[in-house]
């Protein structure tokens, strides 16, 4: 998809008059371990990040490239995590959507709208518009993909180190044989989602 079109949803509403669009992403609902992680940004129209998509269709370089481009041209952004002891208290629907609205919140400016990737909407306290699949159709929620996926990454990559033996830094906490095979071998680890072991250990 050319970066033209990455804007379509954008100019649409640039064109309606809304000045300030924050596209909304997270990274981790799926995974056994580790946080759930979201990040808002608000591009300026038609930012020039050769390269942008969704960030699970980019290879962990080319999101590491990206990830201080959007940042230098973000009129604003945040990035916030959700750890799994909360996952565990309130669900992970209601955990990314605590992600997403503090990482809204950390925004230095208040946006006009916010474009959420997925179709589950809520109120943060501004217009939204929910987009399936919107990290390979908006700009704004792509880069939102790239934030959250390197800073969630990045934070499993520290797990690794701090629960060695797991295979963090391979897998990221999703649910792969190898990861499978360490939690019959070393039971679980502190960070892993309780609630998402349930029927594992259960079957054990």
């Amino acid at each position: 998809m050319s970066q033209t079109d990455m804007w379509s949803i954008e100019r649409t509403h640039f064109e309606q008059g809304t000045r300030l669009i924050c596209g909304v992403d997270e990274a981790g609902r799926g995974p056994l371990a580790g946080p759930v992680c979201a990040a808002a940004v608000i591009l300026p129209p038609y930012a020039d990040i050769p390269g942008l998509n969704d960030s699970k269709k980019l290879s962990d370089k080319r999101r590491r490239e990206l990830f201080p481009l959007i940042c230098d041209q973000a009129v604003a952004y945040g990035i916030a995590l959700v750890h799994h002891d909360t996952i565990d208290q309130i669900n992970i629907l209601q955990a990314t959507f605590l992600a997403m609205e503090q990482a809204i919140g950390q925004l230095s400016v208040k946006p006009d709208l916010a474009l959420i990737d997925g179709d589950r909407e809520k109120d943060f306290g501004l217009p939204v518009e929910t987009v399936v699949k919107g990290d390979s159709l908006s700009a704004s929620i792509a880069a939102a993909s790239v934030l959250a996926k390197v800073t969630r990454d990045d934070w499993m990559l520290r797990a690794a180190e701090e629960y060695p033996g797991y295979g963090f830094e391979i897998h990221k906490g999703y649910g792969t044989k190898a990861h499978y095979a360490a939690l019959r071998a070393l039971g679980p680890s502190p960070i892993h989602r309780m609630t998402f072991l349930k029927k594992f250990y259960g079957e054990k």
